[in-house]
């Protein structure tokens, strides 16, 4: 079931693909938070609770927000954070890695409940790569080593995911090719540098930190994946990073 509340699913973008840190999507989604000073919290369990991801968050997020860090492996440096943390944040930031494993620990731990929550209360959710596959039904992912599809996602988004759409080679044809045959729902393809906001389960809008990226809807006709290129709008470069 669609979950009531704001999210954004980045193909690609923010701090995780920024040579210095900066970057409009970031802005953006503190922005989104209508809070001076929000609170941030980012969530690397795709990354296996990367110790140099979660610090690169920090140093981007420096200044601008109140950051935490949810460690469900206990190798951050506050150690094993305990979810119900997620319920006092303004923007919870998913990062990348694999797919697979985030939605099997997240199980584990009674994540997705604490988000749905999370969302109902206004708290902005977001994520990159795997962080953008988790929120739908299913996904393009590489976390079985090739490209393969999973149809095993949280569903708080209707359909399926593909991020670095143009970014990855064989990202475009194989997701192409697996709507059009139904092993995944039709879905939402994202380039790198963008993303697609969601409010209440519905599009609003799809966005880019960078010129000449593209967001695609991929439906299914005559047992082919057809590609529907959507509007996107270009955020400003409010920190020069983006080119």
């Amino acid at each position: 079931m669609a979950v009531q509340g704001t999210i954004v699913t980045l193909g690609g973008g923010g701090f995780s693909m920024s040579d210095d840190g900066t970057s409009a999507m970031d802005d953006f989604l503190i922005e989104l938070t209508g809070r001076a000073m929000p609170k941030v919290c980012f969530v690397p369990t795709a990354s296996g609770d990367s110790f140099d991801y979660s610090t690169r968050f920090e140093t981007a997020f420096a200044g601008r927000a109140a950051t935490s860090v949810l460690s469900l492996f206990g190798n951050w440096r506050t150690g094993y954070a305990d979810p119900s943390m997620l319920l006092e944040q303004d923007l919870i930031y998913v990062g990348g890695g694999s797919t697979a494993n985030l939605l099997a620990i997240w199980r584990l731990h009674g994540i997705p409940e604490i988000l749905r929550a999370a969302a109902a209360r206004g708290v902005v959710l977001a994520g990159i790569s795997a962080g953008m596959n988790c929120w739908f039904e299913g996904s393009s992912t590489d976390s079985f080593g090739t490209l393969a599809p999973l149809g095993d996602g949280l569903g708080f988004l209707s359909g399926s995911a593909c991020p670095h759409y143009l970014g990855e080679q064989g990202r475009r044809e194989m997701y192409l090719d697996w709507v059009g045959a139904g092993a995944l729902p039709e879905g939402y393809a994202a380039d790198d540098f963008t993303a697609v906001v969601w409010r209440d389960g519905e599009f609003v809008e799809a966005v880019s930190e960078q010129q000449g990226k593209s967001v695609f809807r991929v439906e299914r006709r005559d047992g082919a994946g057809i590609e529907h290129e959507i509007a996107v709008r270009r955020l400003p470069s409010t920190r020069g990073s983006t080119a």
